[in-house]
């Protein structure tokens, strides 16, 4: 037993991190084909969006796939911060496919679709009974997933690294997951020559996700403070913090603090942007074993209550981005989580800013993440994405629905603590 961490039998002494196995460098897409002859597949569904489809990025891709003589459809119909319904079109697209392999190609959107697509045709059901709890019934698939094949275009959710999807669901005005090690890609290519086209704003939200996936795993509740599973099968995606999971976000967080003002300042700068796709890789990998806290819970409401905010990247509609939406309550809610664990929250701050920090308190995080929301052009807080006062308590509901990510937190938040984040995070700065 690793020195410190107590052996209650109430209590988890184990944790689980799975790797998924990824190709870096320019040009690795031209390796799609190969990989998926690597997977034995022979009749693949690619999943992308419009705006990814009308670039060479698609045709690349397709071109390495029919190479290896290997039969495809492509599905370019996938939904900015897709809905429900989006996934439920994808899904039925896949089980009446006849596919046997699955590619995703794009952002975080596409991922989670084409995850979600695989689930459906591989154990039939309605999209809705896979939804985590409370929301959803949390239905389990019996057994692993065909192959599926991760193609990010952009550098944020780390997808292609993760077990999770996540849908909107504008009826109850908050977001859900699905979540199960099963989602988890096959294999991922992490090509930095495909981010070069993503706008100054998609890469600030982006890079802005990155970095708070990376605090928000390694400041989480460790995982021998859950309770203890009655099985393997019930350990749940989300763990809490763990010392494998806590080098994967370290390193993400030196990359945001060093990397995420240049990839946004020039797309043409590759080593800025292929470490802030590394990155988001390896903040993947480490938040799919710790999980995400309140941030996210936060974000979920954010993105779905109102569809006022533009962002010029995203021309399809009026929504949140997801990294601008998980950002901005960021610092207030660190600077709760502070006292469950001042040393971590000191040690996070030291990596974005790249130095150690002497005195710190519980402004230090908070700070360092509002300076990379400067740096980045990011919002300065809700009222610039559409709220004020009057949606605090409406926040905060949409928030207590998301119990995946606020028992990760290292701090219990209930409702009265859910709106004293929100009204903080009304302004930033």
């Amino acid at each position: 037993m690793m020195e410190g961490i107590p052996t209650r039998r109430d209590l988890e002494s184990r944790f689980r991190l799975v790797s998924t196995p990824i190709t870096f460098g320019a040009g690795a897409v031209e390796e799609a084909g190969w990989e998926l002859k690597q997977l034995r597949v022979e009749r693949v569904m690619v999943v992308t969006d419009p705006g990814v489809a009308a670039t060479d990025i698609v045709e690349k891709v397709l071109g390495s796939i029919e190479a290896q003589n290997i039969e495809f459809e492509l599905f370019d119909r996938v939904e900015a911060e897709p809905s429900l319904a989006s996934m439920q079109e994808a899904a039925d697209f896949a089980a009446e496919g006849g596919f046997d392999g699955f590619v995703g190609v794009g952002g975080g959107s596409s991922l989670d679709t084409a995850k979600v697509a695989n689930l459906i045709a591989t154990h039939p059901a309605p999209v809705a009974d896979y939804i985590y709890p409370p929301i959803g019934e949390g239905r389990k698939p019996p057994s692993p997933l065909r192959p599926l094949l991760a193609i990010p275009t952009t550098s944020g959710t780390g997808s292609e690294a993760t077990t999770i999807a996540v849908l909107d669901l504008p009826e109850l005005k908050t977001k859900a997951a699905i979540s199960h090690r099963f989602l988890r890609p096959d294999h991922g290519i992490v090509d930095p020559l495909l981010a070069r086209s993503m706008p100054p704003d998609v890469a600030a939200s982006c890079g802005l996700d990155v970095a708070c996936h990376a605090v928000e795993s390694f400041t989480a509740k460790p995982f021998y403070e859950r309770p203890a599973p009655e099985t393997p099968e019930e350990r749940p995606p989300f763990q809490g913090s763990n010392p494998v999971a806590d080098i994967w976000a370290s390193t993400a967080l030196e990359y945001a603090g060093k990397y995420l003002g240049r990839a946004v300042a020039d797309g043409d700068d590759i080593e800025a942007r292929g470490h802030m796709m590394l990155g988001a890789s390896i903040a993947g990998i480490g938040f799919g074993s710790a999980g995400t806290a309140i941030p996210h819970a936060c974000s979920y409401p954010i993105s779905s209550l109102k569809h006022d905010f533009r962002s010029p990247g995203y021309p399809e509609r009026p929504f949140v981005p997801h990294g601008f939406a998980v950002i901005v309550t960021a610092p207030a809610a660190f600077r709760f989580t502070y006292p469950a664990n001042p040393e971590k929250h000191r040690l996070a701050a030291e990596l974005l800013v790249g130095k150690q920090i002497h005195d710190a308190d519980e402004d230090t995080l908070p700070n360092a993440l509002i300076g990379l929301m400067k740096d980045a052009g990011a919002p300065r807080g809700l009222r610039e994405l559409g709220y004020d006062e009057d949606d605090l308590n409406a926040l905060a509901d949409g928030a207590l629905k998301q119990q995946r990510q606020l028992t990760i937190a290292p701090r219990e938040a209930g409702h009265a603590e859910l709106v004293a984040i929100f009204r903080a995070s009304l302004d930033n700065w």
